[in-house]
């Protein structure tokens, strides 16, 4: 049942305080999507723990639906918690403050129109001596917005009344394009940074990366995604390519060093991204993790992670920070990872791997005009963090039931589907069935990491894809199928059954200060599967957190369970079923009551095609 208590916007001074009396409590909010913003999502809060999480009961639900909606909008966002303050972006487009003990609302922002914030969360910036605190967040038709969390209004010094433009000329370049923000912006000191999705067409949108005062909305810094002539990487182009170049775009999150002052950007591949007939070189900063100046946007070192994309294998990852332990050293470290699965432990000052990464040859594409990169970065520990990276039909195709080893087997038939293996190309003459897919692999919402244990822990999913290229009317190559297009049975209200044996969802634990894997468990069940089969894993989009008691709490997959994990060995030791999947990332925090809470957004639905029933925000407490 939903908790609301409408508010106007204009508080008493006493509301006021409440807002404004309790700065960040060290250890006790989750001001951020990673709780901090080198995305650990780690808490120190020990409350809860393996002896005592099977207690765990639901303490209150928030429905984000309003009355007058006509249909269900699902939700990927991650709510933020600050003075006992939960800040919370709904599909339908408002904004909410609640009480984080009780569920209560406090103010309620609706955005103008169809507007609607970020599907995947906000930002939280702290105020100083002369601006209230504020949220920020991007919109589906390419706006910033700022609000003054003292009164749930837009701030009225932040560009335009509280909302600056973000498809300016120099973006838009004259193609009427969307441009949107999916995910929390960055935030360091005064400055915001935003990246954004664009076209998958080759020419079209700009994806380059921008800072922005929080407080006055003006534009600070740019930087040039595709290099220009004159600047650094513009060499790795071929003559003329880059001429409006779309695609390598930042549609994930920014992930900040304070102390250092250094902004980590996650580019994605250039488009379009199935073929680079039009843009032979290794095409930096395509498929690239840049450090930069979080001040200036001046490049300090880059990473690419893959040359010359032709796999839609995107950085789908916030690049996470945290603290290798090597040799009696203690080095500052960050990781990324793409949709292959490969993880990076990259020294976080100088961008060298931590562990051994060869390039290795791959193959060549026989498609016209197409000249793949002859080697790809492809590190020596940890191994992929997807078990599949290859198919051969005559003995990969599942057995775990007879019906859909049989749909799987015509599914092959009918698509005339060839083998494939590591980094093969898509071909315009056959449709080839690859791992992972453009589905991955990790997903959006990253990893979460232990410092006691340095475990880096994160969810995959085992999904290939069924593609071909044909040419479109612009000249260019690409996909001839449905983006997505999964190598898998989908059952009406029941999800994916992918054409390959279990597993299909993955939990790792990898230990950064080895490289070593240290455990890997299947992450969900397939209900409608026979008893004694059912522990299959399963698709999943969202993180997991890690808590200082020992504890991983994730939803994330497509059965509709919020689960709890044993950080040191991956055993799973509490279950709870949902109304409706939870594709979000969870937050955890102590309310005014001295307890602590754990909360998730479920609502079903994403590309994994989970059923959209769900409209709830749900907090869980012990007794």
């Amino acid at each position: 049942m939903s908790k609301r208590i409408v508010l106007s916007c204009a508080m008493g001074a006493g509301l006021a305080a409440l807002l404004t009396a309790s700065a960040s409590g060290a250890g006790t909010d989750w001001p951020n999507y990673g709780n901090d913003r080198g995305a650990m999502r780690y808490s120190p809060l020990d409350q809860i723990t393996p002896a005592n999480v099977t207690s765990l009961k639901v303490a209150w639900t928030y429905h984000m639906k309003p009355a007058d909606a006509t249909r269900i909008a699902t939700s990927e966002t991650t709510p933020l918690v600050v003075g006992n303050i939960l800040y919370l972006g709904s599909p339908y487009g408002h904004i909410v403050a609640l009480d984080a003990t009780t569920g209560k609302e406090i103010w309620n922002y609706k955005l103008p129109g169809i507007e609607r914030p970020a599907p995947r969360g906000i930002a939280y910036w702290p105020g100083d001596k002369d601006y209230a605190p504020e949220l920020l967040f991007g919109t589906n038709d390419g706006k910033l917005v700022a609000i003054d969390v003292k009164t749930g209004q837009p701030a009225p010094k932040f560009g335009d009344n509280g909302f600056v433009n973000l498809r300016t000329p120099e973006i838009m370049r004259g193609y009427d394009k969307n441009y949107a923000l999916t995910s929390p912006a960055g935030i360091y000191r005064n400055l915001i940074m935003t990246g954004a999705s664009n076209p998958e067409e080759s020419r079209s949108v700009s994806g380059d990366e921008r800072a922005w005062d929080v407080r006055t909305g003006k534009l600070v810094w740019t930087f040039h995604a595709v290099p220009r002539k004159g600047e650094y990487g513009y060499d790795t182009w071929a003559p003329g390519s880059t001429e409006n170049r779309s695609g390598v775009n930042i549609w994930n999150m920014i992930t900040v060093d304070d102390k250092r002052g250094i902004a980590f950007l996650p580019f994605t591949g250039p488009a379009s991204d199935r073929w680079g007939g039009d843009r032979h070189g290794a095409n930096l900063f395509g498929n690239t993790l840049v450090a930069v100046d979080a001040m200036t946007g001046k490049r300090l070192w880059h990473f690419q992670l893959l040359h010359h994309e032709v796999w839609d294998w995107d950085q789908p990852t916030p690049p996470m920070l945290f603290d290798v332990k090597r040799d009696g050293k203690t080095i500052p470290a960050v990781a990324a990872m793409n949709k292959s699965g490969y993880m990076f432990i990259l020294d976080r000052l100088t961008g060298k791997p931590l562990y051994d990464v060869k390039e290795v040859p791959v193959p060549k594409s026989n498609v016209e005009g197409e000249e793949t990169w002859p080697t790809q970065p492809i590190p020596v520990t940890p191994p992929p963090l997807a078990t599949k990276q290859s198919f051969t039909a005559a003995t990969d195709v599942t057995t775990i039931t007879p019906e859909l080893h049989d749909f799987c087997e015509k599914l092959i038939a009918t698509h005339h589907l060839h083998d494939s293996v590591p980094f093969s190309p898509l071909t315009s003459d056959s449709q080839i069935a690859r791992f992972p897919g453009s589905g991955g692999g990790p997903e959006w919402g990253g990893g979460a990491f232990d410092p006691k244990l340095g475990y880096f822990v994160v969810n995959t999913q085992e999904m290939g894809s069924i593609e071909q290229l044909e040419k479109k009317k612009g000249g260019y190559w690409a996909s001839a199928n449905i983006p997505d297009s999964f190598f898998e049975q989908e059952i009406p209200g029941h999800g994916y059954y992918p054409c390959q044996d279990p597993p299909w969802g993955d939990l790792w634990a990898v230990n950064v200060n080895t490289g070593k894997v240290a455990w890997r468990v299947n992450l969900g069940v397939s209900d409608i599967m026979p008893e004694g089969k059912q522990n299959t894993g399963r698709p999943n989009l969202g993180a997991p957190l890690t808590t200082a008691s020992g504890l991983i709490f994730i939803g994330a997959t497509d059965d509709s369970r919020f689960r709890a994990f044993e950080t040191k060995t991956g055993k799973e030791i509490w279950t709870y079923k949902l109304d409706a999947s939870a594709h979000a990332s969870p937050v955890t925090y102590k309310g005014a009551d001295g307890k602590q809470y754990v909360a998730v957004v479920a609502t079903g639905g994403a590309f994994v095609h989970s059923p959209a029933v769900g409209d709830s925000l749900v907090v869980f407490g012990l007794p």
